[in-house]
């Protein structure tokens, strides 16, 4: 992935999906075409690398509290990690990558791993320094989107990026829903 990023003319370059497609931040001046082949870089990478994802989501029309949200996320979290408690114990160690973008997450990472299995270290990442973050961050908006679809609430820049519902759902969640757990 690194050299064919290096090749593409992007050395070093964290990939973040969802101002790729909305056309914000650094991509913010860049045509759709050169954004769509960063996206492709990486949505293909996430194809062929192993991995499973499991994820939660809390819309923001439930208008949760923090500390119903924290209660939610940690059993949900909770309940994926004992379900594949046999696994997650038989490594030496269970590493966490996080970049702590969000207080409350770190805090509830920190606490259900830690409360769960007497094994784990956290690190702080870079997300330039680890494409498995990058996908992660590919997943999350990926089911985000797969979300705002069914509901209708999807944005023209993330319609015109997939060229609408039928074709996000078949060239680009398909995919990755096979790598659900």
């Amino acid at each position: 992935m690194e050299s064919h990023l290096a090749a593409l003319g992007y050395p070093k370059h964290a990939i973040h999906t969802g101002p790729i497609i909305r056309h914000e931040s650094v991509y913010k001046d860049w045509e759709i075409a050169d954004r769509k082949k960063l996206f492709n870089s990486l949505f293909q990478f996430s194809r062929k690398v192993e991995f499973h994802y499991s994820y939660s989501m809390i819309r923001k029309d439930e208008r949760l509290d923090v500390i119903s949200m924290t209660a939610r996320l940690s059993k949900d979290i909770a309940a994926v990690l004992r379900a594949h408690e046999d696994y997650l114990n038989s490594f030496d160690s269970i590493i966490v990558y996080y970049d702590n973008g969000q207080v409350e997450l770190t805090k509830i990472l920190t606490s259900v791993f830690n409360a769960l299995f007497g094994h784990v270290e956290f690190r702080k990442v870079k997300p330039v320094d680890y494409k498995l973050f990058q996908v992660a961050d590919l997943i999350c908006t990926m089911e985000l989107l797969s979300e705002k679809f069914n509901s209708g609430r999807v944005s023209n820049f993330e319609r015109d990026f997939f060229g609408g519902k039928r074709d996000f759902k078949k060239n680009y969640l398909k995919p990755l829903v096979k790598k659900r757990i």
